[in-house]
């Protein structure tokens, strides 16, 4: 699978969850800064979603590569 369509789709997961939580759990008195607001939410679980969704390079790979020279 290409790398930004999971990227896509793990931001469209999270937005999806970010505005889940707004609209359920969500801060009626305002002077929560991400959860009174839908939009700074949304925005904020999508950033989530791409952050768990982006691949970090494998250190084990680079470990066998240096025993091998």
């Amino acid at each position: 699978m290409n790398k930004y369509i999971k990227l896509s789709i793990y931001a469209t997961v999270g937005a999806s969850l970010g505005f889940a939580y707004y609209y359920f759990i969500g801060c009626n008195s305002g002077t929560c800064p991400i959860t009174s607001n839908w939009h700074i939410s949304t925005l904020y679980g999508a950033f989530m979603g791409v952050v768990a969704g982006f691949e970090f390079p494998s250190k084990k790979k680079e470990d066998d590569k240096s025993k091998q020279v």
